[in-house]
């Protein structure tokens, strides 16, 4: 049997252990993936709202990507599933596009660069109030282009919360069953 592997790319600041990714390689796990993290870092300060800075984190995280996955068979995988959160989004996509591979994506907030390179199918969650990619509008008609579902959190910013605990728990509690819904049914 071949194997399914996960393949977890976090956010500029929102690591592999943050909700959003800690619950979703959980469950992942469940259906019987091994999960592979990219802990890449070493970002340029102040990325937020800058585009050089923005591309230059993406091409650094992607050439650390390439170097923590250089050994990683993807030929001997059935299934792939990127679960990928603001930048890792883009750099998830670009690396799957560049090594050819068949993946099924867990889109965490999305950046618009993102977008460009978004090939592959999957869901995608967005919060409202994310403050990374301010304009809901934009997204929703990207992801309509895209073919991929889009939930949206209400108030949520780019972490999907919103500053209000319970209501932030009820949110995750339903992102975690839309992404597993859309685990078990790869």
């Amino acid at each position: 049997m071949k194997r399914k592997l996960a393949v977890v790319f976090p956010g500029i600041g929102y690591h592999v252990d943050k909700p959003l990714l800690y619950y979703s390689k959980k469950i992942a796990v469940r259906y019987g993936y091994e999960i592979v993290d990219v802990p890449y870092g070493n970002f340029p300060p102040g990325v937020k709202g800058s585009r050089e800075k923005m591309e230059q984190a993406f091409h650094s995280a992607l050439a650390q990507c390439e170097e923590i996955l250089k050994d990683v068979e993807f030929e001997r995988c059935g299934e792939i599933l990127f679960l990928s959160k603001s930048v890792g989004t883009a750099v998830a996509s670009a690396f799957g596009e560049k090594r050819n591979l068949r993946t099924r994506n867990v889109y965490y907030t999305p950046v618009e660069a993102s977008f460009t390179v978004m090939n592959q199918p999957g869901i995608v969650f967005h919060g409202t109030n994310d403050q990374w990619l301010e304009d809901t509008g934009l997204l929703l008609e990207k992801c309509r282009d895209g073919n991929f579902p889009v939930y949206l959190v209400k108030d949520g910013n780019h972490s999907l919360e919103t500053g209000d605990v319970e209501e932030d728990l009820k949110n995750m509690q339903e992102i975690m069953r839309i992404t597993e819904a859309y685990i078990k049914g790869i």
